[in-house]
């Protein structure tokens, strides 16, 4: 109970706080868009780090060198069982990272705002068209060095399953512009959180980031085919891990 009444009420205090800020932010956006970006890259990977350590979480990070650290963004493409994996990623960002979230999110007071500052791309599900300019939004972040993350399970996985069915979809972005896949497997972050809900409990979870899969080397026919490679890549690691 300690752990969750401590990370609700410095979530809270954040979101109060940082309306000041992101005013200021959203000013200097105008004249510098780059210093709008980086410091709010800063601000909240900094404020989801503390929101981990507040959880308890103990962290483990495997393949760290395999993010680039220049040149065009990466699509990065996981498993997802929790909340915390969202907050566990952002705080390891060190480039400007873009989630591919649901549009409910974008709606959440001060939080959208971040988000949006981020370049969170918020997607309906339900509209075939907004999916479609969600793709292209997301290739020309990704052009513009903008890391894109996306869970292309479509939700929390709450089965016993390593892994949902992945929604074929969520490649397009690396069909388009043959950017490089960074494969992601989170393990045991729903004991945080999810597996005992409504408590928060320390956990130690691992975070392995797997060798990039360089689409722009691939013909169009292997590109198609890649989300197979990416699914296997990540139920590999999440049994190697558990």
């Amino acid at each position: 109970m300690v752990r969750l009444v401590l990370v609700l009420l410095f979530i809270i205090v954040f979101l109060i706080l940082s309306i000041p800020v992101i005013l200021v932010l959203w000013i200097i956006g105008f004249f510098s868009p780059g210093i709008k970006e980086r410091a709010s890259l800063f601000i909240v990977g900094h404020a989801f780090g503390v929101v981990a350590f507040l959880a308890g979480v103990k962290l483990t990070v495997k393949g760290r060198e395999n993010i680039p650290e220049g040149g065009e963004g990466v699509l990065f493409i996981g498993n997802h069982r929790s909340y915390f994996d969202i907050v566990i990623t952002y705080s390891l960002a060190r480039r400007l990272t873009g989630f591919i979230s649901k549009k409910q999110v974008g709606y959440v007071p001060v939080l959208g705002l971040w988000m949006r500052f981020l370049h969170c791309i918020f997607l309906d599900r339900n509209d075939l068209k907004q999916g479609l300019e969600m793709i292209n939004r997301a290739c020309d972040l990704i052009k513009r060095g903008v890391d894109i993350v996306i869970y292309p399970e479509g939700t929390r996985n709450k089965t016993g399953d390593e892994l949902l069915p992945f929604h074929r979809g969520s490649f397009k972005i690396a069909h388009k512009t043959g950017c490089r896949i960074i494969p992601v497997t989170i393990t045991h972050s729903d004991e945080i959180y999810e597996k005992h809900k409504p408590f928060i409990k320390s956990a130690a979870v691992t975070i392995t980031y797997g060798e990039p899969i360089d689409t722009g080397a691939m013909d169009m026919k292997e590109r198609k085919t890649v989300d197979a490679v990416v699914r296997k890549v990540i139920e590999e690691t999440y049994r190697a891990t558990v």
